[in-house]
């Protein structure tokens, strides 16, 4: 059954501009700068010898919001469906991930605005796209759009706008320390992103193409004898123990199973058989490929017919149509293109040959572990690995809290009383299954919950916020009542230290309460408090729950997100204290180009840390990445290499997580809409060869990178 919303939105694309590019400024005259306005801002025409003209110089001065507007005298843009403009980076400051964006207002106000989403280093130009009026990718059941031509995308946030009357252009920076410098030039209209056949018979993108990109089943059986001759030629790195440890570092106490020590004040994980490790992961290893392919036929050249032998790698997905108006979640159609190619490469028993293959390559380029993978490859050959666990039941959760972004499936209300018993249900039997396993490194638990960001007190206060905002049925709300109750005495001086005018305790349980204007300083202090309250029986809960069944694993936090694309992190000082009271380790996913000083924090919790997902993503395989999007397969290499070492060198991180092996279909991953190319291995499970080398050069470095003084003095803290 084909889903109406996918259906409006293939029409509307069939409807959408497809026109070549138009040209709407250069800015070769003065006449073209004359009426640009300016805030925080300043915009002169400045000669450019090496291409013969004129650009637009424009100068932000370091504060937040500085921009410029061009006005636009010929508005009538219909029948194109972008913008296109060059940006050099004048500066001598990289211009980082989201620092720019570009609004295209029509004369009614209305306005759309795209961000850019990789970093711009100094001298470094780029061409920008940013659609317009196309659908937003979502109802086409895609995280991010294709691109148009070979620009670099914008984030749009795909707000429609009058393209008949289009009246200005603005270009913005976000909050800066320092000035910054660009050029802009030739300004563009181009044509419409497009969602036709934008899918090849072996999952690749049909919009470009690039070295090594599949055309034939005899270059996949090639690829295999070829990459096979490299193996047994590069099999695992020496100097290690059965674990991936530092088979020639300090003799330490084996006691069995994985642990943290902390040497010359920096946090290593010990092996089962007392060496040293530092964590060098792989996430998600497995072969699910899957993407939905009913209700959107036309965005495949090919798709088999049932009498087709690969007619075997279609099965069925519970989903929805993500975003506002999405439809029930219903069975529909997928297709895994990734296993239909390892048949194709590996014949009928693709599986077991996988497995074989994907171990050896993981071993070969120097990784030591898996992350949330396909378990029954640590059955077929040992090798350490985590587990991400989640807690289900009917207990309440804190949704919705504004004015945070409606993001995951909210924050337990830890007050419930069922919350204890679901998380015992929801870890016993896992826990107890594998409680003896040497292998297992420790259990992550849950993943990137909405426990607030340092954005503004609102919002780093928004989960007590939101408990206000309930009623006397929610347990949270009794909870924080009579932590008031307990600190105030009487409503007068709550009322006084928070600027209200409740009339009794009464009222404040049993009716919704929003806090208006700024929030005081005692009402800061009462709602961080409730919040590492909550947040202490969530990690004390878990904690005591996987140690009741399996004493002898780590429990590695709940990989709090650090999320690039909107500058903060999802989580508080209050709760990462909270965190480093029960966790054995404290976990990140870190979507940032590297691990610099504002991880300095850690050193005061004292406690391990481990960033369970980073990655970065090329749009040369078709879709833009909506992480951190990089220019070459050359330049992802180099900064996986510069994160991982700057991961290494920090002394309170133990390791972490690529997230992931292989790249998601260029049309959406099965079960939601992701779609972000940034594996080390694609569809046709063809290895990047780029990341295989950067990943052997800096894997088999990081152990020397960090063992500076490993020899002098003892242990000072182990758990």
């Amino acid at each position: 059954m084909r889903t109406a919303l996918f259906v409006c939105a293939m029409a509307a694309m069939t409807a959408a501009q497809v026109m070549a590019q138009r040209p709407l400024s250069t800015f070769e005259t003065s006449e073209a700068v004359a009426g640009i306005k300016t805030s925080g801002a300043t915009a002169a025409r400045v000669w450019d010898a090496a291409k013969g003209r004129y650009g637009l110089e424009v100068r932000f001065a370091p504060l937040d919001g500085g921009q410029i507007e061009i006005p636009v005298p010929e508005g009538d843009w219909r029948g194109y469906g972008s913008l296109v403009l060059d940006v050099t980076n004048t500066s001598s400051e990289p211009l980082l991930f989201f620092d720019l964006s570009v609004e295209v207002r029509d004369q009614a106000g209305a306005g759309t605005v795209g961000r850019n989403q990789w970093e711009l280093a100094p001298g470094e130009k780029v061409t920008f796209a940013q659609s317009l009026n196309a659908p937003p990718s979502w109802k086409l059941v895609m995280q991010s759009e294709p691109p148009i031509d070979h620009f670099a995308m914008l984030e749009s946030d795909h707000q429609p706008v009058d393209l008949g009357k289009i009246a200005t252009v603005r270009i913005s920076m976000s909050k800066l320390a320092s000035p910054r410098t660009i050029v802009i030039d030739n300004l563009r209209l181009g044509p419409a992103p497009s969602y036709e056949k934008i899918v090849d018979r072996f999952g690749q993108y049909t919009g470009a193409d690039w070295p090594g990109k599949v055309k034939s089943e005899a270059v996949l059986k090639a690829q295999l004898v070829e990459e096979q001759a490299e193996l047994k030629a590069a099999p695992a790195l020496p100097d290690r123990d059965e674990y991936g440890g530092l088979a020639d570092g300090p003799q330490l106490e084996a006691t069995g199973y994985f642990r943290t020590v902390k040497r010359d004040g920096k946090w290593w994980f010990v092996t089962p058989s007392g060496h040293l490790f530092f964590l060098l992961g792989m996430g998600t290893v497995d072969t699910r490929g899957e993407t939905l392919v009913e209700g959107r036929e036309q965005m495949f050249e090919w798709l088999p017919a049932k009498d087709d032998p690969l007619a075997a790698h279609y099965s069925t997905l519970t989903w929805s149509a993500p975003g506002p108006g999405g439809t029930p979640p219903a069975e529909r159609r997928v297709y895994n293109f990734y296993s239909a190619n390892l048949e194709r490469k590996y014949g009928k028993d693709w599986y077991g040959q996988w497995q074989q293959a994907t171990l050896a390559r993981l071993k070969s380029w120097g990784f030591n572990s898996l992350g949330w993978s396909d378990t029954q490859l640590t059955d077929h050959e040992k090798m350490p690995y985590t587990l991400i666990l989640d807690i289900s039941g009917d207990f309440e959760k804190l949704k919705n809290m504004s004015p945070l972004p409606n993001y995951g499936t909210g924050v337990p209300d830890t007050f419930d009383p069922r919350f204890p018993e679901a998380v015992d249900r929801s870890l016993r039997a896992i826990a107890t299954e594998r409680r003896n396993d040497p292998w297992l490194v420790g259990y992550f638990v849950s993943n990137e919950l909405p426990w607030g960001f340092m954005r503004s007190d609102r919002t780093r206060y928004a989960l007590a916020l939101k408990v206000l905002s309930l009623g006397a049925a929610s347990p949270a709300k009794n909870a924080l009542v009579k932590q008031l109750q307990a600190r105030y005495g009487s409503i007068e001086k709550l009322n006084a230290a928070w600027n209200s005018r409740l009339a009794s305790w009464e009222e404040l349980l049993e009716k919704p309460y929003r806090y208006e204007g700024d929030l005081s300083t005692a009402a800061c202090e009462d709602m961080g408090a409730f919040v590492k309250e909550l947040a202490m029986r969530y990690f004390r809960t878990i904690h005591d729950t996987l140690k009741k069944y399996d004493p002898n694993h780590l429990y590695l936090g709940v990989r709090f997100a650090w999320l690039i694309w909107e500058k903060y992190q999802w989580t508080t000082p209050e709760v990462e204290e909270a965190a480093a009271a029960y966790c054995d380790v404290i976990s990140y996913n870190v979507y940032v180009a590297r691990v610099d000083g504002r991880w300095d924090f850690l050193k005061q919790l004292d406690k391990p840390a481990i960033i369970g997902e980073f990655n970065f993503g090329v749009p040369d395989r078709g879709i833009y990445p909506e992480m951190l999007g990089v220019r070459s397969q050359e330049e992802r290499a180099r900064m996986y290499q510069e994160y991982v070492r700057s991961v290494a060198d920090h002394p309170d991180f133990v390791g972490c997580y690529f997230f992931e092996y292989l790249d998601e279909p260029p049309t959406g991953r099965g079960g939601d809409y992701e779609n972000i190319v940034s594996g080390f291995v694609s569809v046709t499970d063809s290895a990047y060869p780029d990341m295989v080398e950067a990943a052997r050069t800096v894997n088999a470095e990081a152990y020397r990178r960090r063992e500076t003084n490993l020899q002098s003095g003892p242990a000072v803290w182990e758990h």
